[in-house]
């Protein structure tokens, strides 16, 4: 990566240069403990697992090198701040909600929101109105909400006093039309944050959609794990302007993050902007990679790659969708490419999505020839088509009860048939991608519990749904 520069991975490169004698945490001390022949990839990597210590910066009063490697992130992301984050999007979502959400709030948020979203409306006692998402034809799941709905929601809730949305999608859908939704919510003097958690490699390259943080998005929280070389929990958290108060949300990320945050994660984080930087001098061959394993996917028999119709979507090229041409399950889909240890990202009842690397080199290890050979010898059965789009939810939306009310309630375990028009006391989520179907304070419909027995009966995975598996769902009861 020639010149560019990573102050914080350099500093504990050269930590363990001086073969240095540890008397403080962590317990392992730098890796030592661990057997060289029973566990010598551990033992290697736990030299870098280090603490606090001289040289070494302070995350929550940064001064030296981690304030050198936040600042090189915001100036390669073109924003005020950036956070480096330890504990994922997650804690980025609940700080920057917290941060700018008080008890009794208005907020939008979008229906198709990750849990994170909906556990930081919880925790600050909002009240969210939920705006509903396009479905997208050609992938058949939720989209973006649309400029005109947000317009819509305006009208009914002026005093609303922020707005909360996902772009893009985990299915990498992004709204061609974002920055005309910010540009309206700010005449309004309403701040917009966007859980980008998919979207961290976005600004690399023209081919790819618009960041959130390139069309003026408020607060823009992104998982650097998911597209970027970052270790599973790194993230970090974009501040670029006046509309918000970033004390309170480096309060908050004080408040909710380990006090004992990992310094493999932040160089991590260090690196990973490094290689975003670096790429963007290798436009032409990321491209060409891409190009390469979109032809891999197009020789294969009896598979069709998703693409969207709508003209305001555009679709990140880092995430390919397919889908069988023989009425074959995503589920069942992706056992199959399993069987050929090829591990794609989810499966939902019609599609598969993998996540390509963002390489300006393409590998091809063999695995492609045999799930050819896999999907050719296998017998298709009958899918159940057009699952998601049942589910019909309201434009714009509440939940039955405040969050608050929902704490006076009792709980008890009802059949699915019964749950039909009561309140739900849980949230019930297929996981990938983690978007709730069913939320806690919401009214139970007839669709959702359609639409929930044919997800158990294709096999997904949930999370919540303390019973589902008895057949049960938690409901409200008034004391």
């Amino acid at each position: 990566m020639g010149k560019i520069r990573t102050p914080l991975y350099n500093a504990l490169i050269q930590h363990c240069q001086l073969n240095p004698l540890s008397f403080h945490v962590p317990g392992h001390k730098n890796g030592i403990l661990y057997d060289p022949n029973q566990f010598p990839y551990f033992r290697q990597t736990l030299q870098l697992d280090l603490t606090e210590i001289a040289n070494l910066d302070d995350l929550y009063a940064p001064e030296g090198i981690i304030k050198e490697a936040q600042q090189l992130a915001a100036e390669l992301y073109g924003v005020s701040s950036t956070y480096f984050l330890v504990n994922g999007s997650t804690v980025g979502n609940l700080a920057m909600i917290l941060a700018n959400c008080q008890k009794g709030d208005v907020v939008f948020v979008q229906r198709n929101s990750h849990k994170s979203v909906m556990h930081g409306l919880e925790l600050a006692g909002a009240k969210p109105v939920f705006l509903s998402p396009k479905f997208d034809e050609g992938f058949q799941v939720p989209s973006y909400v649309p400029v005109e709905t947000v317009k819509k929601a305006f009208q009914k809730y002026p005093q609303v006093k922020a707005i909360i949305l996902t772009s893009p999608t985990y299915y990498g859908l992004t709204y061609t039309k974002l920055n005309e939704l910010i540009q309206f919510a700010h005449s309004r003097r309403v701040p917009v944050l966007v859980d980008e958690a998919h979207g961290a490699h976005l600004i690399a390259s023209s081919s790819f959609p618009k960041s959130a943080v390139s069309v003026g998005a408020d607060v823009v929280v992104q998982s650097a794990h998911k597209t970027l070389p970052a270790m599973t929990m790194g993230a970090f958290l974009h501040v670029n302007s006046k509309l918000v108060n970033e004390e309170k949300i480096s309060h908050y990320i004080h408040m909710l993050q380990t006090s004992s945050p990992s310094y493999l994660i932040m160089a991590s984080l260090d690196l990973a902007r490094a290689y975003v930087e670096d790429m963007l001098t290798k436009e032409e061959e990321l491209n060409q990679t891409l190009h390469k394993y979109v032809e891999i996917f197009q020789q294969l028999d009896y598979i069709d790659i998703v693409s969207s119709k709508d003209p305001f979507v555009a679709v990140d090229p880092l995430k390919l969708t397919i889908r069988s041409q023989n009425a074959m399950s995503g589920y069942d889909l992706m056992e199959l490419f399993e069987k050929a240890r090829i591990y794609p990202e989810l499966a939902d009842p019609l599609n598969v999505l993998f996540v390509l690397p963002f390489a300006k080199e393409f590998q091809d290890t063999g695995h492609f020839s045999k799930v050819s050979d896999i999907l050719k010898n296998t017998q298709t059965s009958k899918m159940e088509w057009g699952l998601q789009k049942e589910v019909q939810i309201d434009e714009i939306s509440q939940l039955s009860i405040s969050y608050e009310a929902m704490e006076n309630c009792t709980k008890t375990f009802v059949s699915l048939e019964e749950a039909i028009g009561e309140i739900s006391a849980e949230m019930i989520i297929p996981y990938p991608p983690g978007i709730p179907l069913l939320m806690r304070g919401e009214k139970i419909t007839k669709n959702q519990i359609e639409a929930l027995k044919r997800l158990m009966k294709l096999r997904a995975n949930f999370q919540g749904g303390k019973k589902l598996a008895e057949g049960l769902i938690s409901i409200f009861r008034k004391r």
